[in-house]
């Protein structure tokens, strides 16, 4: 771009101002810069100076463009005279380049690209996805402004600076940095001004004005705030035959998934509780259907971990104590149980097999559902409320995409790689470890101690469906001996807390 730039002109002609600009915003330990969405909306001032484009690509640092026609395919319904007035944003899904075959994290993230967002897409729109959509400047800064709105308001939401307010007029026309040095240089200082880190100090930037700072969760909850206030998204998905209009590279280790998986699950669990809280704040200022579908999307960490984790201790424990907590087979009710347990898992299968995944792929989600909900899901919701209460400080950790050749030869191998946080690791083992032991005594219960199997077969059928989904933990304690083994040391810690469970579970029960 800056060789194109330079052709045909003397060395005294030179443009001052590049055509492509790196943006480093200024941090100070004494200003919170709110990660992500700091960035954001800093850079959103900056090229206010520098182009002001009336629409923006968002795109994380591993994702890049596949295909460059994304842009006119985004501009088709952005010129749309019938969409264009309301048309905030128009999503791409996410694509990646390094994932196996076999998949084994769910890396690819089917469910949200091919059911979720194609389903909210009949309704408002899907969600702001963080990456991959072009965006309307107009939306992020709340509305274009007219000559007579008062100059003070204007700097009560958009800060001090002259400039950018007048970026934000309807007539405003940016001076032509490339004939006149003395305005690139005006509006070059001007941008450093903007990017400042006390800029925002005593303004609505990420309290009404740009990427919203409530949640670590920015592009959820911005995306849903402006669709309540009456703006649409569009979804635009390549067909399988055809390349993905962008590419970017996942996460292909357990440790960095879960890591995701934490912070995904406080943000969303950020919002659930927040202000804007897509049960209350969406309720008044969207459709009943599509502020339920967001509060379905904020608050599944937490209504996936307390489910399962009941699901996955107290059958067993009851189980071992020979106390039955359902039917028997040949009572009727049985038959209710158990149509609401295949119904779920055929409704899965049937998701996974029309959007042309193999039965293998239902398995592994299947897994990897099991495995978030009892460790990144519950302490993602634990963050959340934490941080609610002022408990804990808002954090960002960010999510690493670089393996190493070890990491990636287990993944390719669909091997579990169980090098991660011991908080990760000993809840999978401990739950493992209560399954087996309350299916072996479930089991002799059954065979020598007299136990109506009919009355016992409903828990048996729970712990078994778990092990088998969850062979990949059993293999890791036991029967590997690579480096992506589960360590000695987690299984004896997880033995420990399984018979602490077990003992004052029987305690409790017994009382």
């Amino acid at each position: 771009m800056e060789e194109n730039s330079k052709e045909g002109l003397l060395e005294d002609q030179i443009i001052e101002m590049p055509l492509l600009v790196y943006v480093s915003r200024e941090k100070s330990t004494s200003q919170f810069h709110h990660f992500k969405a700091g960035a954001v909306n800093a850079l959103l001032r900056v090229s206010a100076m520098l182009s002001n484009s009336p629409y923006i690509l968002m795109l994380d640092c591993d994702m890049y463009c596949n295909d460059p026609t994304s842009a006119r395919q985004a501009m088709c319904f952005h010129f749309d005279p019938e969409m264009s007035p309301s048309l905030a944003f128009v999503q791409f899904p996410q694509a990646f380049r390094d994932i196996s075959e076999n998949d084994i994290y769910d890396s690819e993230v089917r469910s949200a690209y091919t059911i979720l967002w194609p389903g909210l897409d009949g309704l408002k729109g899907p969600v702001l996805s963080g990456t991959n959509f072009y965006i309307k400047r107009e939306a992020l800064c709340c509305h274009s402004i007219k000559k007579d709105i008062d100059l003070r308001e204007l700097k009560d939401s958009f800060g001090p600076s002259n400039e950018f307010i007048k970026s934000l007029r309807q007539d405003y026309k940016k001076p032509n940095l490339n004939d006149n040095g003395e305005a690139s240089n005006m509006l070059l200082e001007e941008a450093k001004v903007l990017a400042s880190c006390s800029y925002e100090d005593h303004t609505k930037w990420g309290k009404e004005v740009g990427f919203l700072y409530d949640s670590v969760a920015e592009d959820f909850l911005t995306g849903f705030v402006m669709q309540c206030k009456g703006w649409i998204s569009a979804y635009v998905a390549p067909s399988s035959s055809s390349r993905p209009q962008f590419l970017g590279t996942s996460t292909t280790n357990l440790n960095d998934l879960l890591t995701q998986g934490t912070r995904w699950g406080s943000g969303l669990v950020d919002v659930a509780l927040s202000r804007f809280s897509p049960l209350f704040y969406g309720s008044s200022r969207t459709s009943f259907l599509h502020s339920m579908g967001y509060a379905e999307l904020s608050l599944f960490p937490l209504l996936y971990c307390l489910p399962l984790w009941c699901f996955a201790t107290i059958p067993p424990l009851y189980l071992l104590n020979g106390i039955p907590l359902y039917p028997e087979v040949s009572d009727p009710y049985f038959s209710i149980f158990l149509f609401i347990f295949l119904s779920s898992l055929s409704k899965h299968l049937h998701e996974v097999v029309v959007t042309g995944r193999p039965i293998r792929k239902w398995i592994n989600e299947q897994r990897i559902w099991m495995i978030k909900s009892v460790t990144c899901h519950l302490y993602g919701s634990l963050d959340a409320i934490l941080k609610k209460f002022d408990l804990r400080k808002a954090s960002f950790l960010t999510t690493n995409k670089v393996a190493d050749n070890e990491q990636i030869k287990l993944y390719r191998g669909g091997k579990f790689d169980f090098r991660t946080s011991t908080i990760f690791v000993a809840p999978l083992v401990t739950v493992m470890l209560v399954n087996l032991a309350s299916i072996v005594g479930g089991v002799y219960r059954i065979m020598f101690m007299g136990t109506d199997w009919r009355k016992m077969f409903g828990q048996v059928l729970l712990s078994f469906y778990i092990i088998v989904m969850n062979y990949v933990v059993i293999e890791g304690m036991v029967l590997r001996k690579d480096k992506g083994r589960i360590p000695l040391y987690v299984n004896v810690l997880s033995i420990v807390f399984s018979l602490i469970f077990l003992s004052l579970g029987s305690i409790i029960i017994s009382n």
